[in-house]
């Protein structure tokens, strides 16, 4: 985590957020069994292939550049016990807008309870912080500002760090995505408060607005009826 944190420095985060009234969602999710964590990943992978501009990087090595990623890869933050203590790894999704929820909530279940030895996203951490101090902080360093598909393979195109399951939400984060989403536990009246935190170099604050619009009709017309499809097969 403090190589992480090390590596956003100087990143110009900046938070925005808009309840959405999400009761239609609920309901069909709570029938079909899926988390509200692959929903909002799914959901979230589509906004952005419909939105390019949310899969731009800012990249400052060589020279301050943007570059655009042709895939989406959803980098989401799972705490695992390791060694008797809570520990925060990350799961990475390619492509998540192409599995169906059904698929998403299989792989989030997996990286949650099968070995962390099995994934490589997680051995890849071990080995990393075996690494001398420095050749490790410049490592990270190399991959978050050099190359587009490092950037990528290590760091995904877009973050999703969720605590409303135990009943908070954070108001911002601090994260190497361009985007990175949380959101609140749902209110009794069926809304919930969506944040979207994102680095200011590479996006303004009319774009953003106008992705979580995307990302509010997206949940209600793409979201929902694959949910309601699911509940036959739950039943």
């Amino acid at each position: 985590m403090s190589d992480l944190l090390a590596v956003c420095q100087g990143i110009p985060l900046v938070p925005f957020e808009r309840w959405m009234s999400l009761g239609e969602v609920a309901s069909a999710r709570v029938s079909s069994g899926i988390s509200w964590c692959a929903v909002f990943i799914k959901a979230m992978a589509i906004t952005a292939r419909r939105c390019p501009e949310l899969r731009r990087t800012w990249l400052d090595w060589p020279r301050p550049r943007l570059y655009q990623h042709e895939t989406n890869v959803a980098m989401i933050a799972v705490e695992r016990i390791w060694q008797g203590e809570p520990v925060v790894f990350f799961a990475r999704v390619e492509n998540p807008e192409a599995l169906s929820l059904e698929e998403l909530q299989e792989r989030l279940r997996q990286y949650k309870t099968a070995p962390v030895e099995q994934f490589r996203e997680y051995r890849r951490l071990f080995r990393a912080s075996r690494l001398w101090h420095p050749p490790r902080r410049w490592f990270w360093r190399i991959a978050h500002s050099w190359s587009g598909p490092l950037r990528e393979k290590y760091f995904g195109t877009f973050g999703v760090s969720v605590t409303a399951g135990d009943g908070a939400s954070a108001l911002s984060l601090i994260s190497p995505t361009t985007t990175t989403l949380c959101y609140s536990p749902l209110a009794p009246d069926g809304s919930l408060a969506v944040r979207l935190i994102f680095d200011h170099r590479v996006l303004d604050g009319a774009p953003v607005a106008r992705a979580l619009s995307t990302l509010h009709d997206v949940l209600h017309r793409d979201i929902v009826p694959e949910l309601r499809q699911i509940i036959p097969a739950a039943a």
